[in-house]
């Protein structure tokens, strides 16, 4: 009895001792979950709202949030943490743009266990998160990643990763061959001190129809200065003339442009141009013009694509001439894409492919108290758009693109050359 007694009183002893760390393992579980819930939630809300301009012709959003997926439990060193990620709905998106389907940065999917540092850091610093409460902010979630985790350690990390930024920057090119290029200027609002300042962003795609990140640069998005210099730069590390560049038409790259790769042909992102003319019309009649122009850039040819642009220019020229104006600047760069193979026309008619790796990049908060250096902000962006290039998906009948880059001609998305038929 004496001994059963002391093994009773031993047991109840245990139990009260661990009732303190349970408890507080409960908390730190339910502290991780709102932590990384928030930032997942916030993604989310930063894509939709990088679209809320996309508009059907009925005037409905292309891109809505549509509930949510089934929670998941995410393993962590505190045990598992159930989380419920919003269900992104971008069919109608991706069927009129060719867009590439939502996928998140901060937990992709099928993931199940904690996010790595190659993706957190980058994004909480990118959200003003200051370097001495990273190791509060990470901790909970990263386990036995953040083992050690200090100030200095996340300091040496951004130090090497500035130093992979720089390799990355001095790269020889000359051994690729580049037929497209993406380009763009993503403003990053809390980082960089100068308002007027911008990330300039290069994505291309090679012979292999594989897209790789080509140069990520900071300047002034609308200086012709800025953008030819990081132009000459490719050109100097053997960037040969791409067949085609995809930009926004108020860029000024195409200034910039045929100075440095004269041969290289010109494509106005349509995404942008239709924003850019539905934002001069009434709201009442956006949803008839925006299917107006979705008959200009997804008909199957130029002629009848021509037919839709000048319809358009007839119902609406008289009230509306500013929005005719926007749609007949540029009006050669809009049917550029006609001239090469049609099975790259969901690839080229936009500049989707960088919109949809920056959606949840781009920060659009307010600007915080000390803003970061510069090239702290150009690792981060570097690492996180390095991390999504491993999830980039090659172009479709890549086979063709060497027969672009050697300068065979299509016509309505056709090769001319009747050998090339069979490939295309």
């Amino acid at each position: 009895m004496f001994q059963e007694s002391n093994h009773q009183k031993d047991t109840s002893q245990e139990k009260i001792q661990s009732r303190p760390t349970s408890r507080l393992d409960s908390l730190v579980r339910q502290g991780a979950q709102k932590m990384l819930q928030y930032a997942i939630d916030i993604e989310v809300e930063n894509f939709i709202q990088s679209y809320k301009d996309h508009v059907d012709e009925n005037g409905y959003r292309l891109v809505v949030k549509n509930g949510h997926y089934d929670s998941r439990d995410i393993l962590t060193s505190i045990g598992k943490i159930p989380i419920q990620q919003p269900r992104v709905d971008d069919r109608k998106l991706r069927q009129a743009t060719g867009a590439e389907s939502f996928n998140s940065a901060i937990l992709p999917k099928y993931i199940r266990r904690s996010p790595s540092l190659d993706n957190l850091i980058p994004m909480l610093y990118l959200k003003g998160i200051s370097t001495k409460d990273f190791p509060t902010a990470l901790a909970p979630i990263l386990g036995d990643q953040a083992s050690n985790l200090s100030s200095a350690t996340v300091c040496h990390l951004k130090e090497q990763w500035l130093k992979e930024y720089e390799t990355w920057n001095k790269r020889d090119l000359s051994d690729k061959q580049f037929i497209y290029i993406w380009v763009d200027g993503i403003y990053f609002n809390i980082r960089l001190q100068d308002a007027t300042s911008c990330i300039l962003i290069v994505m291309g795609a090679d012979s292999q129809g594989n897209k790789e990140l080509l140069a990520i640069c900071d300047g002034e998005r609308e200086s012709k200065l800025s953008w030819k210099a990081v132009l000459l730069d490719l050109k100097q590390r053997g960037l040969q003339d791409p067949s085609l560049a995809i930009g926004d038409g108020a860029l000024g790259f195409w200034a910039a442009l045929p100075e440095v790769f004269e041969h290289t042909a010109e494509q106005r992102c349509w995404v942008h141009k239709t924003a850019n003319i539905l934002d001069k019309l009434a709201k009442n009649l956006q949803g008839k013009a925006k299917g107006m122009i979705h008959e200009m850039y997804m008909s199957p040819n130029k002629k009848t694509a021509l037919k839709a642009y000048e319809q358009f220019i007839a119902v609406f020229e008289d009230k509306y001439p500013d929005a005719v104006k926007c749609l007949i600047k540029n009006f050669e760069q809009l049917f550029t894409f006609y001239d090469f193979p049609a099975a790259h026309w969901v690839h080229i008619r936009t500049t989707n492919p960088i919109e949809s790796t920056f959606a949840t990049v781009r920060l659009r908060t307010k600007r915080t108290k000390g803003c970061g250096s510069r090239n702290a902000t150009l690792t981060m962006v570097f690492k996180l758009t390095k991390e999504a290039e491993k999830t980039w998906k090659k172009l479709r009948a890549f086979k063709l693109l060497p027969f672009v880059f050697a300068g065979e001609k299509f016509i309505d998305g056709e090769p001319v050359n009747e050998a090339l038929k069979s490939a295309a």
